[in-house]
């Protein structure tokens, strides 16, 4: 069992590792797209890679995931074969969203430095994948809106 101090340390010395180990500038927030962003999540029982739909406007988060599900083929075939859409994910706030997302299939603990290089190396390749994806597809998803 981690402090909570230890635990914010060995977190803060996991995002440091990979921005080294993989250093590059990543899409995340910038998609043009308000509550439309890519993340990194890494906690003490999996790692993912997201694409978050979470604006307070129901109908606009229905209709870019809807939009999402247009495409799931592309996207499933050319991309990102194992990608789950789940239409109700619950975060740990209690804030329900729309999650577009992959999961690291090997054993993954934040709080395990061992588990780590799979986890960079998924996360590097994995939102590579969502970033070439949304580089192909930003014009129609961005219909959904506008």
């Amino acid at each position: 069992m981690f402090s909570k101090e230890a635990s914010a340390k060995l977190r803060k010395e996991f995002w440091t590792s990979f921005g080294k180990s993989f250093p590059r500038k990543w899409l995340l927030y910038n998609t043009k797209i308000k509550d439309f962003s890519f993340k990194f999540v890494a906690d003490k029982k999996q790692a993912l890679v997201c694409l978050d739909i979470e604006s307070f406007d129901r109908t606009k988060n229905e209709l870019l995931f809807d939009q999402l599900l247009e495409v799931k083929s592309n996207l499933t075939e050319d991309y990102l074969p194992d990608v789950i859409f789940d239409e109700i994910y619950p975060l740990d706030t209690g804030k329900i969203i729309h999650r577009v997302y992959v999961k690291y299939n090997g054993a993954f603990n934040i709080h395990d430095k061992n588990t780590w290089q799979g986890a960079f190396e998924f996360f590097y390749e994995a939102m590579h994948q969502f970033e070439e994806f949304y580089e192909d597809f930003e014009d129609f998803i961005k219909r959904a809106i506008y």
